[in-house]
């Protein structure tokens, strides 16, 4: 085993001797690709469109069917790897042989950029999902992540080593952490911890060089844009070392429904002045569809403190104590999400059994949106092939940071983030689902941010806008369109850091940050 590994770094070192190409990259050629990988990885690794297990590997963490057709663009062939030297050489043959990669982690990328592309072109998928350890240091109350680990396996390894720990991150727990955090990642426990990112202490990246390097070898600007600025942009990031924080040994859950006829309009409209100046221990988010609001929460601690805080602040939602779940930290991730019935090993399953077809895209709202506009929401969930709204609430740790502390801008201010979700089977097109969500999109136009009108990159959608290359290099101009709505004014810091670690702009696809390179 000792010198298969060897054997494979000595290949490595000779393919990054190599890689002192020229500016303007070789003429593409997929044999050359499929080549040189061959060379440096194991085959068993290794997956071509000929491969009989090509298919079953792609669609393994498809989560999005829309996304697996036969017109959907594939990759040349896909890598699994195993150890940090199989990726180097992955970015090493690939530059040398014009081919592209795509980094999966957890195939959540609501436009499925991971492993296929909106354009005809020549790439392959690095698959990290064979990475996926997680180390956890409960004494310093840190863990270091690989990136193809699923937030359901960070989680639970973290229970494991401690109920009074936790991470701050996403509800789903087969988002893997690799795509989660490169988005900036939020969860419960925004309002409390804020982001993911905010508490990221180092990183490991392969750049487009094929270089291994942690916080201090990329540099300050780069750490900087890795957390929160989009995955695939700047490299690809291998593991993540976190800071823990500290949760109390019992959480206390509630889910209240309120339809409009019991008056989900008023409850919803004071809801927009109450939940981003709570205490941060308390978290209440929405779901809104057809003609019901659902009130799904989180408090820091037992229902014997939450109840009297409710009647004071929220009277509105009308809690009592049958509403309250007591549970510890751990068992709130499978009962969010999952339902009542979930076990907390459940959250180890990396595969979902939606089979959906879906659309979504995303707003952030500043100024509360009027009642009587509230009224029309609800006419417009009650339509025909209508979809969902889910509404979080800011305030507290997640606004208290200044917008350029990390590319994730949507901080002081911010009343709630929307996310916009429709769904549909094979049995229809989604024309009339996709159109729904483009109209009532249009119509909640006028309620929320703008200038820009800010969006979640982890929510992408490419509606909002695609990179044009220019000279094989993407158009700063063209992705400042959607980069300002994800990132506001830190787009350009981002361009910038774009430029030093990868100015070729190797790394790219339909909405990565294009370079911006400094002029002497």
């Amino acid at each position: 085993m000792a010198s298969s590994r060897s054997l494979a770094l000595a290949l490595l070192f000779s393919l990054l001797s190599l890689s002192c190409y020229a500016s303007v990259p070789s003429l593409a050629s997929s044999d050359g690709f499929l080549r040189c990988l061959s060379a440096a990885i194991p085959k068993q690794l290794l997956y071509t469109q000929t491969s009989p297990s090509f298919t079953s590997v792609l669609v393994s963490s498809i989560r999005n069917p829309k996304f697996s057709t036969p017109s959907t663009v594939k990759p040349l062939c896909i890598v699994t790897p195993t150890n940090s030297s199989h990726v180097q050489a992955a970015v090493v043959c690939g530059r040398r042989n014009d081919v592209r990669l795509r980094v999966r982690s957890g195939g959540h990328d609501y436009e499925g950029l991971s492993y296929r592309s909106a354009r005809p072109e020549v790439f392959a998928v690095v698959d990290l999902a064979n990475l996926r350890s997680v180390r956890v240091d409960q004494k310093a109350a840190t863990a270091w992540v690989d990136s193809g680990a699923t937030l359901g396996e960070l989680y639970y390894a973290i229970s494991k080593a401690s109920k009074l720990l936790a991470f701050p991150a996403g509800l789903c727990p087969t988002i893997g952490v690799g795509g989660h955090f490169s988005g900036g990642g939020f969860g419960m426990l925004l309002r409390k911890y804020g982001v993911a990112i905010d508490n990221v202490l180092d990183a490991t990246l392969v750049d487009a060089k094929g270089r291994l390097l942690d916080k201090q070898a990329m540099g300050t600007d780069v750490f900087w844009a890795i957390r929160g600025g989009g995955g695939e942009s700047f490299g690809i990031v291998l593991s993540w070392k976190v800071k823990l924080v500290p949760v109390p040994p019992t959480v206390t859950m509630f889910s209240v429904t309120k339809s409009v006829d019991e008056g989900a309009v008023d409850i919803l409209t004071r809801w927009q002045a109450v939940a981003p100046a709570l205490p941060e221990d308390l978290f209440i988010r929405v779901l809104a569809q057809k003609q019901v609001a659902n009130f799904q929460a989180m408090y820091l601690g037992t229902p014997g403190m939450l109840l009297p805080l409710m009647r004071s602040r929220f009277p509105e939602l009308g809690l009592n104590r049958t509403h309250c779940k007591e549970m510890t930290w751990i068992q709130s991730v499978p009962y969010i999400y999952l339902g009542s019935a979930a076990t907390v090993e459940d959250i180890l399953n990396r595969t979902t059994a939606t089979r959906s077809f879906s659309k979504a895209t995303s707003d952030y709202v500043r100024q509360a949106i009027p009642k009587d506009v509230w009224v029309k929401i609800f006419a417009w969930l009650a339509k025909p092939d209508a979809g969902l709204m889910i509404m979080d609430p800011y305030g507290g740790k997640i606004g208290s940071l200044p917008e350029s502390a990390t590319p994730f801008p949507h901080r002081g201010g911010v009343l709630y983030n929307i996310q916009y979700m429709n769904f549909w089977s094979a049995a229809t097109d989604g024309s009339a689902q996709t159109r729904w969500l483009r109209e009532f999109f249009a119509f909640v136009g006028p309620y929320v941010s703008n200038n820009p009108r800010e969006a979640y990159v982890n929510y992408r959608d490419l509606d909002l806008g695609q990179n044009v290359v220019v000279g094989n290099v993407t158009s700063y101009q063209a992705g400042k369109v959607w980069g300002e709505k994800y990132f506001k004014g830190n787009f350009r810091r981002l361009a910038v850091a774009k430029g030093k670690v990868d100015p070729d702009d190797y790394f790219r696809n339909e909405q990565t940050i294009p370079p911006l390179v400094a002029t002497k």
